[in-house]
């Protein structure tokens, strides 16, 4: 978004509207702040009360500069309260869910839309903000009817393709032989297709990236192979062709991520080297390149430039990023048949972790390499 939707210059007319704060959560002077307002997804979005210095609104996922403005309007009559009960059940739902209490707004906030009307400019935030918190609790079942209430109210909103995407997400997430499993995932993915499809949608690069992932997936479970890396050398022509768009470096490179899945999927892989060597030539001071070439290069076999490409991540990396950048350099370790120094590499990774201050430290990163370093050795 900093590369394609802050830098566009219909945002003019709000820079006196907020006062604008970008945090890197890798930073550890960040983890006083990061510990006050969690950030569980990237990237998140949040307008904070001033007053009450609380979360009034949260956002997480990207937006388009039109979701951004409607963003900005939401933020403020979120700030600004009001009178009423269904304005006050709505701050509590947003404040729940600002709070990662995602099982407790998932409750709120379809107590909101049992009162809300349709028309009204918050339902679309509201509705996907529902659907995010029922994915992050796993509540698969409540996501998938959650969507499909929701959907024949806003397939001609902006928000339609989020939600007809997470919807298919959810149903693929039910268990094999689910009732009304087959039947989910077909209504689901074929909405996905033709709002992927429709030429009148303007969708930010990322949506419609994701869009493409859900597809796949949706044809994978299907067992149906030829369309699923049809869809996949589709998914990697549209980001070839928005990469040729972009108008400089860091647009371009602001795909990489989306590339590279893309690439992966299509059996394209040794595509993303030339991506990631140019990306690296442009920003030599981003981990982020060489991180991803060491990816790239284990999962080739090419053992010797993964560790080069590990060792040039590391020298830049920061913060809780690098535990995933020891976590990749194991696997080329292990994978060229040194366990010894894929497990000294795992036991740096667990020190790190430890060490993180509160806000930046992860019980669940931290349980889950215990974990790999008390599996036995394959």
């Amino acid at each position: 978004m900093r590369a394609f939707v802050f830098t566009d210059q219909a945002l003019a007319k709000h820079a006196g509207q907020f006062v604008w704060l970008s945090i890197d959560t890798e930073n550890a002077r960040n983890a006083a702040f990061i510990r006050k307002y969690p950030i569980r997804a990237w990237p998140s979005l949040y307008v904070i009360d001033p007053a009450k210095e609380k979360i009034a609104l949260r956002w997480v996922g990207g937006v388009t500069v039109a979701q951004l403005e409607k963003l900005f309007a939401d933020g403020e009559i979120a700030v600004a309260g009001g009178s009423g009960a269904a304005t006050s059940t709505l701050a509590q739902a947003d404040g729940l869910y600002g709070a990662g209490q995602y099982k407790e707004a998932a409750v709120a906030y379809r107590e909101v839309l049992r009162g809300m009307a349709t028309r009204d400019p918050q339902y679309g935030r509201v509705a996907e903000s529902l659907l995010f918190a029922l994915q992050t609790t796993h509540d698969d079942p409540e996501c998938v009817r959650a969507a499909r209430e929701s959907l024949p109210k806003l397939r001609e909103t902006v928000s339609g393709p989020n939600l007809a995407a997470s919807g298919l997400d959810c149903a693929l997430g039910l268990p094999d032989g689910a009732p009304g499993r087959s039947e989910a995932i077909a209504m689901f993915e074929a909405e996905t297709r033709a709002m992927l499809r429709d030429p009148r949608r303007k969708l930010a690069a990322d949506d419609r990236s994701g869009m493409y992932g859900s597809l796949v997936s949706a044809r994978e479970a299907a067992k149906d192979s030829a369309a699923a890396e049809a869809l996949a050398r589709e998914w990697v022509e549209n980001l070839d062709a928005e990469a040729g768009r972009a108008a400089n470096p860091e647009q371009r490179t602001a795909l990489d991520p989306n590339r590279l899945s893309a690439f992966e999927t299509a059996h394209q892989l040794e595509r993303a080297i030339p991506m990631l060597e140019q990306s690296e030539r442009d920003f030599p001071a981003d981990y982020n390149p060489p991180a991803r070439l060491a990816y790239v290069y284990g999962k080739l076999k090419r053992r010797d430039e993964a560790l080069a490409a590990s060792d040039r991540a590391l020298e830049l990396v920061y913060g809780p990023r690098r535990i995933r950048v020891l976590e990749v350099r194991a696997d080329i370790q292990q994978g060229a048949g040194d366990p010894a120094a894929a497990r000294k590499t795992l036991e740096d990774a667990l020190a790190f972790a430890e060490a993180l201050p509160e806000g930046q430290r992860s019980d669940s990163q931290i349980a889950s390499l215990k974990k790999k370093l008390a599996a036995p050795s394959p």
